[in-house]
């Protein structure tokens, strides 16, 4: 693959899980798939350039939707709380699985997913 071609695919996978990310359906779980199944790259890289990104996706996100009224902090320090800790915990989980592994976990997440979504618009 070029270069420019691999350039080309970059930006265009980080606009489109921006979009995702600033609509609050979570850009990674596109971001994920589109870097490890076209761009060749090892699920644990895609998901280390998923974290760096949605750093700096969510912060953005985060300072539109508290100017909007969208931000509630009542309760908020155990969601906060529970998230360090379960992110720590998750973090040394794939450090240590092979990365086989992630990708079919992974791949069964977004299966379950989509299921829950399919099931919600169909019985609304």
């Amino acid at each position: 693959m070029s270069i420019y071609l691999t350039i080309f695919l970059y930006v265009l996978f980080g606009f489109l899980a921006g979009i995702f990310g600033g609509l609050g359906m979570g850009g990674g779980t596109l971001l994920i798939p589109l870097l490890t199944i076209f761009c060749s790259l090892d699920q644990k890289l895609s998901q280390g350039i998923n974290l760096v990104s949605f750093l700096v996706m969510a912060l953005f996100a985060l300072i539109v939707h508290y100017k909007n009224g969208y931000v509630k902090t009542k309760g908020i320090f155990y969601i906060i709380l529970s998230g360090i800790i379960f992110s720590a915990l998750g973090s040394l989980l794939a450090g240590i699985l092979p990365s086989k592994i992630l990708r079919m976990a992974f791949g069964v997440f977004l299966c379950v997913l989509s299921i829950i979504q399919v099931i919600k618009v169909v019985t609304k």
